[in-house]
């Protein structure tokens, strides 16, 4: 099915209140599910849940062993979704991900077939994605953008829902390299995973060295999927709130008269409008989720941290005063109002 099948007047108004009261009992229910595999990281989970109601990819950011990937594919299951990993490594070529034409005989002829490579199914783990090189790196962008792949001249698109999740470690570690800016903007969420606390990780040991974890059910199917796409779109926002959305993304330009005060000391590059449009959307998402009628400012505040955090560019000043962008977003939500 083609992402632009299901058009906003598909749904009646009664499918619709149906829909949202789905959606509302089936937060609880995606939480006691994903509580068999996964101990904490509420907000985590919440941030990767809101890119999957939106239709968008995710970029999550942690140290090795902290679950990504277990993580992506509890989600997958939650969601009945077909699930693929990828694990990206320095010899990975761009036909490893999205297929290869091969000769094979037919009718004793000898034709060019495509075959599909593992970006064909519905969630795309891209396991440890800034271990390879940039032109590996890139073909995942027209995937990521166009919901199809180019080989030999022909177009193949791909199923739907698709989404992409992509794990990468911290870009200090050996052997790591950073994403292209542009591929960088496809990715609504830059998700970050950090150790948890003394607690969970005592629980996480003692379930995972003394029992099998329950099988995870699943709960909704991928045209559940593109139904809350839709429903999401329609959730309302007053146009205060999304000009609160527009004017946190506009602060962090440097030289640009709306400019917050620090920015054009601390900030090298802004966000651009793809990050409005991600702010707004995933709010909506976001209040969805929460069972609101409508979107909240704070449903703008909780996710300008995961939105803007990659869109940012640090400049030498910052680097050398040890400021980080998440003190600059800090400061961004103090200043604009």
């Amino acid at each position: 099915m083609s992402h632009d099948t299901l058009s906003h007047d598909t749904l009646s108004f009664e499918e619709q209140a149906a829909l949202v009261q789905q959606i509302r009992e089936g937060r609880a229910r995606i939480d006691h599910e994903l509580s068999k595999t996964i101990v904490g990281q509420k907000a985590v989970i919440e941030q990767l849940l809101i890119c999957l109601f939106s239709g968008s990819h995710c970029l999550i950011t942690g140290a090795p062993g902290l679950a990504k990937t277990l993580l992506v594919r509890s989600v997958a299951q939650v969601f009945h979704l077909e699930f693929r990993r990828i694990q990206f490594t320095p010899d990975l070529m761009p036909a490893d991900i999205t297929g290869t034409e091969i000769l094979d005989e037919v009718d004793g002829r000898r034709v060019l077939q495509f075959v599909k490579g593992p970006v064909f199914a519905n969630v795309i783990l891209a396991d440890e994605i800034n271990r390879t090189p940039p032109k590996t790196q890139a073909a995942l962008l027209e995937a990521m953008q166009e919901h199809q792949v180019t080989a030999a001249g022909k177009r193949y698109g791909l199923p739907e829902p698709f989404f992409v999740l992509a794990t990468q470690n911290p870009i200090e570690m050996e052997g790591t390299y950073p994403l292209p800016e542009a591929q960088l903007d496809r990715f609504m969420f830059n998700v970050m995973i950090d150790y948890l606390p003394f607690q969970d990780e005592l629980q996480v040991v003692l379930d995972t060295t003394s029992k099998k974890p329950e099988p995870i059910q699943p709960l909704f199917s991928g045209e559940d999927i593109l139904r809350f796409h839709e429903m999401v779109r329609r959730m309302p926002i007053a146009p205060e709130v999304a000009g609160y959305a527009v004017r946190l993304v506009a602060a962090t330009r440097p030289g640009r008269p709306e400019a917050a005060s620090f920015v054009n000391q601390w900030l090298n590059w802004g966000a651009g409008l793809r990050a409005a449009q991600m702010l707004v959307l995933g709010a909506k998402a976001r209040a969805l989720l929460n069972g609101q009628s409508h979107v909240a400012m704070e449903d703008i505040r909780a996710l300008v941290h995961p939105v803007l955090r990659h869109r940012l560019l640090l400049g030498y000043k910052a680097e050398a005063e040890g400021i980080t962008v998440e003190d600059c977003i800090d400061r961004l939500l103090t200043e604009v109002h």
